[in-house]
């Protein structure tokens, strides 16, 4: 597979890696502190926020959607979109790599951009994620018209897809498993009908009429499919016509026709007939085509910014609720976790909430308080803009307000004193298992993984600081983690320092780890 290169590529490719660990500050709380436990709204430089993240929500995300800056060489008043080129790829490199750390297995990551970066962004996309696990490029109508001052022009931006695993004897990624499908239209439904039969209208109800009959190729038909049927009206053998075959063996047509599946017309006298597909046996709703002309334009992201703070938006190409609506409803389901690293006037954050997902919404500028914060809030307050009478929202839920905090290790890799148990918790045991814990880390004893169980003394997490207290592995530190996990499995235990000789811990099965110096970034 042919890869991008650019100048400082292999820097891009370590920085994800590289880039220090920071805290995450909760600064407030808005609405029911229940639900504001699930939402993130997190102002910061993205790269740290999401190096921040991994530790408590790798691969935890449905749905990732991200709308980066397009590098159309254009100055905004909330962003600098005039970055050039390899430095565009080598800050999408990085922070992609560590949204597909975040990703859950069965999730998907959507990414809207324009022809500037788009093709680009293709190539490296399945470098970071895979060409196989590549889903579609959707074609999203943006404009209801091209610039007056072209001849010819641009009316859509395109959302690339890509999912974070596809089994190998798959023709589907995980993701696309687990899609949900769009709701039926009024037009979709409109095809199935009570025709008029021989024998009075089918009492199965309304069905659709499906071609039984097949185009060969080349003007030639596969033989084995090319035999006649029996009109059960007339009598009379029919075949296939000229240039084509059945779609169907002989023995499915024959289990069609027993079961009065094939439509013969309204006399039961037709040439060819027709496969009934019953509305009660259609799927419950309609696959997404991959051209969208009917989820909003940026014209209308405008008017709903406008319509929430009473002034012209202050962002030139503010998402639509009703796409992100559209994509949120495909990748995921309610409960599930949605992301967005680059959230702008937070349109996924609020289309997230109305919706019942669990977010994270990033966002660097100032805009992160004076526009995310308040539209959040109207949310809450059960405001009826975008797609609420839609969704039927009235209101509810809440968020939390995080900012960046200081580094987790210095410079010379001493652990910040600030870092609390339950977060350096998180952190080994994101080190060690490359996964999110899902206990609360309120216990030395961190969980079992691959056949090990994993200990941290940190923080006085046993009592006072004294060795006696549980920062020190001694022999009767040992034997309280024995009576925490009595199973006879190796043990990894991180501590301030052992004071059991290595031989004792040899013939036990324990490795020790001190802070902080064995505490390595992943």
């Amino acid at each position: 597979m042919p890869f991008l290169d650019w100048v400082n590529k292999n820097h891009a490719k370590d920085t994800a890696r590289e880039v220090p660990y920071h805290l995450l500050k909760r600064q407030a709380t808005y609405g029911d502190e229940a639900s504001a436990a699930d939402n993130l709204l997190i102002q910061g430089d993205n790269l740290l926020a999401l190096k921040a993240l991994l530790p408590f929500y790798a691969g935890r995300v449905k749905c990732i959607f991200i709308d980066p800056p397009y590098n159309t060489q254009s100055a905004f008043e909330h962003y600098d979109d005039r970055l050039e080129h390899s430095q565009w790829l080598s800050m999408m490199y990085s922070r992609l790599a560590l949204l597909r750390d975040l990703l859950a297995e069965d999730g998907s990551i959507w990414v809207s951009l324009d022809d500037n970066e788009a093709h680009y962004m293709k190539v490296l996309g399945d470098e970071v994620f895979g060409r196989q696990n590549f889903i579609l490029d959707v074609a999203w109508q943006k404009r209801d018209g091209p610039p007056n001052d072209r001849k010819i022009g641009s009316i859509h931006d395109h959302i690339l897809a890509w999912a974070k695993s596809r089994p190998s004897d798959s023709r589907k990624t995980l993701a696309e498993e687990k899609f949900n499908l769009m709701p039926r239209t009024e037009k979709a439904d409109a095809q199935y009908q009570v025709f008029s039969e021989p024998n009075g209208p089918d009492p199965r109800g309304p069905f659709r009429k499906i071609d039984t009959t097949a185009n060969g190729k080349g003007g030639r038909y596969v033989e084995s499919l090319y035999y006649p049927v029996t009109n059960p009206f007339t009598g009379e053998e029919v075949w296939p016509r000229t240039g084509t075959c059945w779609r169907h063996n002989r023995d499915e047509m024959a289990r069609l026709q027993a079961e009065n599946r094939l439509f013969w017309g309204a006399k039961g006298t037709a040439k060819t007939p027709m496969r009934k597909l019953f509305k009660t046996e259609a799927k419950q709703g309609m696959s997404a085509p991959s051209i969208w002309a009917d989820t909003g334009l940026n014209q209308h992201g405008s008017s709903e910014m406008e319509k929430l703070f009473g002034e012209k938006a202050a962002f030139e190409t503010p998402k639509p609720e009703a796409l992100l609506n559209r994509i949120i409803h495909i990748a995921s389901s309610p409960g599930d976790l949605v992301l967005d690293s680059f959230l702008g006037s937070g349109t996924t954050a609020a289309v997230a909430h109305k919706m019942g997902r669990r977010y994270i919404g990033i966002e660097m500028g100032e805009h992160a308080r004076t526009h995310c914060v308040p539209r959040l809030e109207k949310v809450i307050a059960g405001e009826q803009g975008g797609i609420s009478e839609t969704v039927g929202w009235q209101g509810g839920g809440g968020f939390s307000f995080l900012t960046l905090g200081e580094p987790a290790f210095d410079e010379d890799g001493r652990l910040n004193a600030a870092v609390k148990f339950p977060t350096l918790a998180a952190y080994v045991w994101h080190v060690e298992t490359g996964s999110p814990g899902q206990q609360a880390f309120d216990s030395p004893f961190l969980g079992m993984h691959e056949g090990k169980a994993y200990f941290l003394l940190y923080n006085g997490i046993l009592g006072d600081r004294r060795p006696a207290g549980g920062n020190v592995l001694t022999s009767a530190i040992l034997a309280h983690l024995r009576a925490l996990c009595p199973d006879p499995v190796p043990f990894v235990v991180y501590g301030e320092t052992a004071r059991v000789g290595p031989a004792r811990m040899f013939a036990e099965g324990v490795t020790f780890k001190q802070i902080p110096y064995d505490v390595t970034m992943r």
